[in-house]
């Protein structure tokens, strides 16, 4: 309830220029994903961010010391800080969820006002909801009290759609500066390469020791771990589809699946092959069906 007080991979094969083309132009408006996607990925975003976690812990232990919303006369303290311990992750999931999803369903619709306010009303009236679920559950308070549903469903929603309202913007203003420093600051990756290969990126390969690193101007290769590769790649750039490759989100034309894996086909041409534990990750990207 902190909505209430809150080496090249073997047989490589050439994609049909026709089909990569026309996946190409797509692969704009694909890899951008759905609304659903984006609000996960916001959501997860949220929670495995130290900061985050250390904040909504300390959210959760004041709510439990304060005692809100009648929970200080109608349990001890222990008790209460259990409560508020769930009730905070789990309410604050399912608002970031709606408002994140309501943000980019309705980002580019006229009036601009309708994605915050459908984010600011989605989010309190699904916040809402629970809360009333879950006291009705913990508690026994039947939403059939006129004067109880009344006093907590104006506070949870008045409460929810300020802080909807405040994420709507605040996560805009981010994805905005992001957006400004991916456009002016090459991956660092491409520091390490001679100047003529810094081209795009493209792919990187493991290459036995080595990673070879591809761009729009050529392959170079490195002493250094992939892992370590990828983390030089730039935010959102791209992804690892197998333990041997990663490759850039903009320098894909199709995928495709094989089975219980799935195949890659670049816009260079080459095919990189997708393993079956990435398949998750290809899916939440929105590069394969859900």
């Amino acid at each position: 309830m902190s909505w209430l007080g809150i080496g090249r991979e073997n047989g490589l094969r050439q994609a049909e220029p026709s089909v990569s083309r026309a996946c190409g132009e797509m692969l704009g408006n694909y890899v951008n994903t759905s609304p659903s996607h984006y609000a996960l990925r916001e959501t997860r975003r949220y929670f495995t961010e130290t900061r985050f976690v250390v904040g909504l812990a300390a959210v959760a232990l004041l709510l439990a010391v304060s005692g809100p919303f009648g929970t200080h006369t109608s349990m001890s303290f222990a008790p209460r800080l259990a409560y508020w311990a769930f009730t905070a992750p789990l309410t604050f999931a399912l608002g970031g969820y709606v408002s994140a999803y309501m943000s980019e369903r309705f980002r580019n619709a006229t009036p601009v006002w309708l994605a915050p306010l459908t984010a600011a009303v989605g989010t309190a009236v699904s916040v809402t909801l629970l809360v009333v679920l879950l006291n009705w559950l913990a508690f026994g308070l039947a939403p059939t009290d006129p004067a109880y549903i009344t006093g907590l469903a104006f506070s949870v929603f008045v409460t929810a759609a300020i802080i909807a309202l405040a994420l709507h913007y605040t996560s805009n203003h981010a994805s905005a500066d992001t957006a400004d420093d991916s456009a002016t600051a090459p991956p660092a990756l491409l520091q390490r390469l001679e100047l003529a290969k810094r081209g795009a990126l493209v792919s990187l390969a493991v290459q036995d020791h080595y990673v070879e690193v591809i761009t729009t101007k050529g392959a170079s290769l490195l002493l250094m771990r992939l892992s370590d590769a990828i983390k030089e790649t730039g935010r959102n750039t791209g992804m690892q589809v197998h333990r041997s490759h990663w490759v850039a989100f903009a320098q894909i034309s199709n995928v495709t699946r094989e089975g219980d894996k799935a195949r890659i086909a670049l816009k260079d041409g080459r095919d990189i092959p997708a393993s079956r534990s990435y398949i998750p990750a290809l899916k939440q990207a929105g590069l394969l069906p859900q």
